[in-house]
């Protein structure tokens, strides 16, 4: 047995019980279904044998038995319905918390590459195809099997053809179908808005992936999706109870129709008013032959979704998180904030060109650094690989000494904030996002880390206030808006390192002024990265450090820059005359 079929039986381990009990059923439902045209066989007998005076009694007490027969019939016809059905659903939750798990352990590359549609589809709809696999495969093969094999033996013995139709339990029937149908339909929609409910979430959790990892809140998305992965269970539960309603009560209508043949029918024969033939005729055409031929034609089609599903499952449960913690990793302690690129070169893909190449750069406790240059010459990257988003291919990156790659990326990340140009909010509220930055702050904390980014005022117009419901990703709000409230929650997690990423690139004046004075409080006594697209903004940075496709080519104050007449002046002077 190969590690992928080991892999697809472990599911059902915590649920052995339950999987035990449903085949226990199938074959219950199986013996039984075989079982009445056996019962209506020996009534036939009994009337064979002719009149007597307990002829009667002995029609009525097998009519009886049929009764109870049918009876523990529906029951296990509904344990296997409702209780099957939810064995699937607890699977399919079990495997979709992993799956979603895994996707919080990959890194950028990995999203770099993938498509955040292709990811949700994985998590819902291939699981849940590969759910019914799970549920209905063994009970599927255990039915057929046995309906097909007893009815083959029965056939052979009886020999005789059914042909009798009963319109007397139609209508009721019907009446019973359409009402459990409606229930149906109204359980399924239900369902299918908690699978939008799943997708939502899940698409902005994977969309700010980012802003997830930077701040080292896996552990939040986590409980987040598990509320409403536990919605949808609860929306799946009353689906199938409406299902084995529905299947039971017309299958057990299905058996009525037998037994009041037999019962009613061999009176009749001893009566003589109705004629023997009639009633063998309808005993045989039960269908018991071709029921389990289409439950194989059903399952055909079942397995080549649910195995399909599972493919797809398990090629990205196979995907290795390519950045993950040493063995002997770290946590910090007391960080001053010095940084240190050791001859660092990095590529994104293996054949591409490199984005860094033997780059060495000292960054003191609390100094304020500027990075700027082209577009293209590396700027992002070389911040991306501080917190150890992507991972170096040549060289080291040292924090207070210590090389990144032996620190917990918990740790690592957890002391290091980033205010990005693309501000990622997440459907909520406002405080909501700015308590992003610490999950344990107080109302008051959360006020306070406004404030410094210069948030208050505004927050304190919307409609209501910290409580305002600023739509998904944030869309009620204006771009400076946003990016005051991702410094804001900066503030609130209060790192020792601070990175901007063209922060105010985007921005009218106004909006860039006051984003531009709450960086700065910010910075105040931290390690501060900025990457610059307005030279203007950066002026009274500590060190300008200039970058092009070779590496650093220049760096300094923006008067030593400007006095030096090279590549930092040229971009300078540029800027004004436009």
């Amino acid at each position: 047995m190969n590690s992928r079929s080991k892999k697809f039986l472990s599911y059902y381990k915590p649920y052995l019980g339950l999987l035990g009990a449903d085949l226990a059923c199938a074959f219950v439902l199986s013996a039984i279904t075989l079982l009445l045209p056996l019962g209506a066989r020996y009534v036939t007998q009994i009337v064979l044998e002719g009149n007597t005076p307990n002829t009667l009694n002995r029609i009525y007490i097998t009519g009886a038995v049929m009764l109870a027969l049918v009876g523990v019939h529906t029951l296990c016809n509904m344990f296997v319905d409702y209780q099957g059905h939810m064995m699937g659903a607890l699977m399919e939750s079990d495997m979709r918390v992993e799956l979603f798990e895994h996707y919080q352990k990959l890194s950028f590359g990995f999203y770099d590459e993938q498509k955040t549609g292709q990811l949700m589809t994985r998590l819902t709809n291939d699981i849940f195809w590969l759910s019914e696999l799970y549920h209905h495969g063994p009970e599927d093969i255990a039915i057929s099997f046995l309906k097909f094999a007893g009815a083959f033996i029965i056939l052979i013995n009886i020999n005789v053809e059914l042909t009798l139709i009963v319109f007397l339990f139609l209508p009721f029937m019907a009446v019973y179908a359409f009402y459990f149908n409606k229930r149906m339909n109204v359980a399924l929609r239900k369902s299918k808005d908690r699978i939008g409910d799943i997708n939502a979430q899940v698409e902005d959790s994977l969309s700010g992936i980012r802003a997830v990892k930077s701040f080292t809140n896996e552990e939040i998305e986590k409980r987040k999706f598990a509320h409403e992965n536990r919605r949808f269970v609860e929306s799946r539960s009353d689906g199938y109870r409406s299902e084995a309603y529905f299947s039971a009560g017309l299958v057990a209508s299905t058996q009525l129709i037998t037994i009041a043949v037999v019962i009613f029918g061999g009176a009749s024969i001893v009566n003589a008013s109705l004629d023997l033939a009639d009633l063998v005729t309808y005993l045989l055409c039960v269908g018991i032959l071709i029921e389990p031929i289409q439950r194989v034609v059903n399952f055909a089609r079942l397995y080549q979704e649910g195995i399909t599903g599972f493919s797809r499952f398990m090629e990205m449960l196979e995907v290795e998180p390519d950045i993950q913690d040493s063995a002997d990793a770290i946590e910090l302690t007391h960080v001053q904030g010095n940084v240190a690129f050791r001859d660092v070169s990095f590529r994104y893909k293996e054949g591409y060109g490199y984005a860094l190449k033997n780059l060495s750069l000292e960054i003191k406790a609390g100094e304020y650094i500027a990075l700027v240059g082209a577009s293209g010459v590396g700027k992002t990257t070389l911040c991306s690989l501080i917190p150890r988003f992507y991972e170096v291919n040549k060289g080291e990156i040292l924090l207070d000494g210590k090389n990144i790659r032996e620190i917990c990326l918990r740790s690592l990340r957890g002391n290091i904030g980033i205010v990005q140009q693309d501000v990622y909010l997440f459907a909520g509220t406002v405080s909501d996002n700015i308590r992003y930055g610490r999950p344990d702050a107080c109302q008051e904390e959360i006020v306070e880390a406004a404030k410094k980014a210069n948030a208050h005022d505004f927050i304190m117009a919307l409609p209501n206030g910290y409580a305002t419901d600023i739509g998904q990703r944030g869309v009620k709000l204006s771009g400076g808006q946003k990016q005051r409230l991702s410094i804001a929650r900066v503030f609130l997690k209060n790192p020792p390192i601070i990175i901007f990423d063209e922060a105010t690139s985007s921005l009218d004046n106004e909006s860039e002024k006051a984003v531009q004075d709450s960086l700065e409080t910010l910075a105040n006594n931290r390690t501060t990265l900025v990457i610059a697209h307005r030279l203007s903004t950066v002026r009274n940075a500590q060190r300008i450090v200039v970058l092009t496709d070779n590496g650093i080519d220049e760096q300094g104050t923006h008067e030593e820059l400007i006095t030096a007449d090279g590549t930092y002046a040229n971009l300078y002077n540029m800027q004004l005359r436009i």
